[in-house]
């Protein structure tokens, strides 16, 4: 086969796709590389479901609510993904997005016999842990996955506040949610193998839900991740050059104004650009919830009635 010509894999694959084991590692990658393709353009259609989404969790969250993620499998490592990186990269508490997986803690390395199929384990562990202000986030290639389906149910019944990710229309999860966003991505290269193209899927549309509520919430300025909390070398030094790159300031005294803010890089910030307290920095972000664009926009109201007087 030429391999110059990956538009011929299509073929080869709809005229025989049950001999993938005899394709070359090149043949199968320009085809899985295809495939992926598709995956962006079915996430494209999909972005105006997404928005809404994104909205009424940015509502809630600015009620108090939280929110969770819910699967089984590839779908719900994807939701505890998501939520596990939330904290570091946005500062937030550990429990305002939260991954749960039928099966519990051991599901996310091993596979749980029979754990998807628990329509009532599902039902129960909204009981469980969810509130009337939180955000119920059901996580299902199919669509018809019985413990997703027993959770949504059961938030709906709650009147929690429900989102439905979906890669099949028309689906029962869809139909149940309050908010359904349907991705189709079409067959996968290795026949029901959803952690491939739906995988990827659902973790483009987490990505852009839990991102885009945060950034709505505050969390980031400009481009910048002003609420990153610095639990390593890495992000210590990414700590430092934000604060940099937003005062000016060269890397050493970057440095010593985040030591002066005890590690609060946001509070580092307001405390260089308006030369306040650390005490102060803190109540005016306390007085915003911890939206720093806000906080912001007040300490330069502060500074410019002061520079008139």
């Amino acid at each position: 086969m030429d391999e110059t010509r990956p538009g011929l894999l299509t073929e080869m694959r709809n005229e025989n796709s049950e001999n993938l084991h005899q394709f070359t590692t090149l043949e199968i990658i320009q085809l899985m590389n295809q495939e992926d393709q598709k995956v962006a353009f079915a996430v494209e259609k999909a972005l105006p479901q997404i928005k809404d989404a994104i909205d009424a969790v940015v509502t809630s969250l600015k009620q108090g609510g939280r929110i969770f993620y819910i699967g089984a499998g590839t779908s719900g490592r994807l939701g505890v993904l998501d939520a596990s990186e939330c904290p570091p990269t946005f500062g937030v508490t550990n429990d305002l997005v939260n991954g749960i997986i039928a099966g519990g803690e051991k599901a996310i390395r091993y596979a749980v016999e029979d754990a998807e199929d628990d329509r009532e384990a599902g039902r129960e562990v909204v009981n469980q842990q969810l509130g009337p202000k939180d955000v119920l986030i059901g996580i299902a290639s199919s669509g018809r996955t019985p413990y997703v389906l027993g959770a949504v149910e059961k938030a709906n019944e709650r009147n929690i506040l429900t989102i439905g990710i979906a890669c099949n229309l028309g689906s029962e999860l869809a139909k149940m949610a309050k908010y359904p966003i349907e991705i189709p991505v079409g067959p996968e290269v290795i026949t029901g193998s959803t952690r491939l193209k739906a995988g990827t899927a659902q973790k483009m549309v987490l990505n852009m839900i839990s991102t885009a509520s945060m950034i709505k919430m505050g969390k980031v300025y400009k481009n910048l991740m002003v609420n990153v909390q610095a639990t390593n070398e890495k992000l210590r030094k990414r700590s430092i050059s934000i604060i940099q790159d937003i005062t000016g300031l060269d890397e050493s005294a970057a440095k010593e104004a985040n030591e002066k803010a005890n590690g609060d890089t946001k509070a580092a910030i307001l405390m260089v650009l308006f030369q306040v307290d650390f005490d102060t920095a803190i109540s005016v972000l306390k007085q915003h919830h911890d939206h720093f664009p806000n906080a912001m926009e007040q300490l330069q109201r502060q500074k410019a009635a002061k520079d008139l007087t």
